[in-house]
């Protein structure tokens, strides 16, 4: 289970953007009122104001439509609900039907929203799938682990640093050896070099430099 602010570090989000998601938020209508989007992410536990790992996975999955796109909660709400009516698929940001063509479901419903270009559905798609790729999925299709982006505003496919239930409590680690990157760079902080840090957990020190900068890292 993961606090919000906490889980907002993990992912290079902004706070506030990670709470609009779970709690939903107000805004100003055009004619002096006010609306509200609805949230996109369910806790496991109304009564527990902590995420759960597949929470994680799904604020991953709505940083690509959200902040990469820039598009409305409204909008993203909408082609969620359509995939849960239509096709009988709840939670879809992290069911593996959203992995065919890839978000197929997702995108026939936000693209006509939108009303998308071939070439802004095609944009879309290929930043979806970058983030796609990063969560990997037991038989069943389930997540089981995610690859966090090293620093925010980038897709490239580094996979150093991972997020798994099963390894270190659930944190960021060093996917290679389990090491907390929390703690690599508590020990740098108190002093140690890099090659010590590499030397003391059979590390290389590139993968050492990736925890660094994934802990040091903030949400543009």
């Amino acid at each position: 289970m993961y606090g919000l602010p906490e889980a907002a570090h993990y992912l290079h989000l902004p706070v506030a953007t990670l709470r609009s998601w779970v709690d939903g938020r107000s805004y100003r209508l055009a004619d002096g009122g006010r609306g509200f989007s609805e949230r996109l992410i369910e806790r496991p536990d109304a009564g527990d104001p902590r995420l759960s790992f597949n929470n994680l996975v799904e604020a991953h999955v709505l940083r690509a439509l959200r902040v990469e796109h820039q598009v409305s909660m409204n909008h993203v709400r909408r082609a969620l609900d359509y995939a849960e009516k239509e096709f009988g698929i709840d939670r879809l940001l992290i069911r593996k039907e959203l992995l065919a063509a890839p978000g197929e479901l997702f995108l026939q419903e936000y693209g006509r929203l939108l009303s998308l270009s071939r070439s802004g559905q095609f944009a879309i798609e290929q930043i979806l799938e970058a983030f796609l790729r990063r969560v990997v999925r037991d038989p069943k299709g389930l997540p089981v682990r995610l690859y966090p982006f090293t620093s925010p505003g980038t897709t490239e496919d580094r996979r150093v640093v991972a997020i798994d239930p099963r390894i270190s409590y659930g944190r960021p680690s060093i996917e290679r050896k389990g090491i907390s990157t929390a703690i690599l760079v508590e020990r740098l902080n108190a002093g140690e070099s890099i090659e010590e840090l590499a030397d003391s957990y059979d590390l290389t020190a590139e993968e050492v430099a990736e925890a660094i900068v994934y802990e040091s890292a903030r949400a543009a």
